[in-house]
């Protein structure tokens, strides 16, 4: 019956890109779990569309759909959190990408609150014996948006792992599938400069044996990992799976059994990394997927015990705004989950919760300060200065809890790069923060 069922939903994917009309909404799947074959295939259907918006975290591609200007009118991207490619058409002036300024846990119940979705374009695992896909590794929004589209597609790919949480379906809740197997999208591996290996040093200072931690991808929060390697039975609830919680995992390092919230889980939202990762987490039952609206929850997050949030910046200034997604008016990334996990962990209710953010002191080859005297006009501020806790440079650490902006600017300055500390102090005299 199984069988059955789904060679009666199975389609080409030049069948579901018609389904596509104009005035819909689109959803797809973000990151490792991005509808790849179906996406490439959207810019076919733009000649008979008008008004398509298509919504999307990450695009790991530079679709046809958005990249090209003639798609103008006919396809809009609608970032929750840009990528290479979208920032790229935005410089292009393409007229086909906006930004949606969201955070994490909100994503998906905020857009619902406007309208459902037409369609939502998916991935998942082959169904098994009993007629259920995992949808693998991502529902930090994918599963509210299927339960409310009107027209639900997936991808299959033999290749994806099946994961365990809140991942599964039933062939009958979908309403067509396409099969395209192909390698799951991975990541490289990023090779660490000294100035990420003294930040992870400092970072990993922060961070008591049996921490709960919310760890992201990059050069900065690999090194942190690496300066990880000599503590005992930490615990993961983080928005994303990575490389470097599976090698600690193996390491013995963590171990997920002083967790107050889901012991013995480690808990995320979705995964991205490698082939090896991936395979890692195949029928693994030691990780939890559950949606993005529960795992960064603030009021979520702040229940797990010496709950530390590590999150990266583009610059913070003296009185402790922290800038992570935009450079003046541009948009460069997005909120993410900075906002949720660094607020939850600061307010953990055992009091032992940190919040840090890591960065370089300088950018530009040295040339520019990340730590400034303000933020430049039209800057996005992604965590609030009162939200702000500890801020890292290869520097130091500059501890801001509690602290007054006279306090703040200072210790600010003080992990600012040698080269900049005189300009900072004069800029923070004439501001009246000295």
């Amino acid at each position: 019956m199984s069988t059955d069922l789904y060679k009666e939903k199975k389609r080409t994917i030049e069948e579901v890109v018609e389904f596509i009309k104009s005035d819909t909404d689109v959803i797809v799947a973000q990151c490792a779990s991005e509808p790849q074959g179906t996406m490439e295939k959207f810019h076919l259907v733009a000649p008979r569309v008008r008004n398509v918006q298509v919504f999307s975290v990450l695009t790991l591609k530079g679709y046809e759909f958005y990249m090209n200007p003639s798609m103008k009118g006919h396809f809009e991207l609608n970032s929750w959190f840009h990528a290479p490619g979208s920032r790229s058409a935005v410089k292009a002036g393409t007229g086909t990408v906006t930004f949606v300024p969201n955070m994490l846990h909100r994503a998906a119940l905020d857009r619902l609150s406007v309208r459902n979705p037409h369609i939502f374009f998916g991935t998942c695992t082959p169904p098994d014996k009993k007629g259920f896909v995992s949808l693998s590794l991502g529902v930090t929004y994918e599963k509210d948006m299927i339960e409310n589209a009107d027209l639900v597609v997936l991808e299959v790919n033999e290749n994806l792992p099946r994961t365990y949480g809140d991942t599964h379906l039933h062939m009958k809740d979908i309403d067509y599938f396409v099969e395209y197997n192909q390698e799951v999208p991975a990541l490289p591996t990023p090779e660490l400069g000294e100035e990420d290996r003294l930040i992870g040093n400092y970072v990993a200072e922060l961070v008591s044996d049996g921490s709960t931690i919310q760890l992201g991808i990059g050069n900065i929060p690999n090194a942190v990992a690496l300066a990880l390697h000599g503590k005992r039975d930490l615990g993961v609830h983080t928005e994303m799976m990575v490389d470097s919680m599976m090698e600690l995992y193996e390491l013995g390092v963590i171990t997920n059994k002083k967790k107050s919230l889901m012991k013995d889980k480690f808990v995320c939202t979705f995964a991205m990394g490698s082939k090896k990762l991936y395979d890692w987490l195949d029928d693994n039952l030691a990780v939890e997927f559950q949606r993005g609206r529960w795992v960064n929850d603030p009021a979520v997050v702040r229940q797990n015990s010496r709950m530390v949030s590590i999150n990266t910046c583009i610059m913070v200034d003296l009185t402790g705004q922290v800038a992570s997604e935009s450079i003046g008016p541009v948009q460069y990334s997005g909120t993410g989950g900075q906002t949720d996990t660094a607020v939850g962990a600061k307010e953990a209710y055992d009091g032992l919760g940190k919040g840090i953010i890591a960065c370089h002191s300088t950018a530009k080859a040295g040339t520019v300060s990340t730590i400034v005297p303000m933020l430049p006009q039209g800057t996005v501020v992604t965590l609030h200065r009162s939200n702000a806790d500890h801020i890292v440079t290869e520097h130091g650490i500059a501890y801001l809890r509690g602290r007054s902006i006279r306090e703040r600017a200072q210790n600010l300055i003080a992990v600012a790069h040698p080269d900049h500390r005189g300009w900072l102090t004069e800029e923070a005299k004439k501001l009246g923060y000295l």
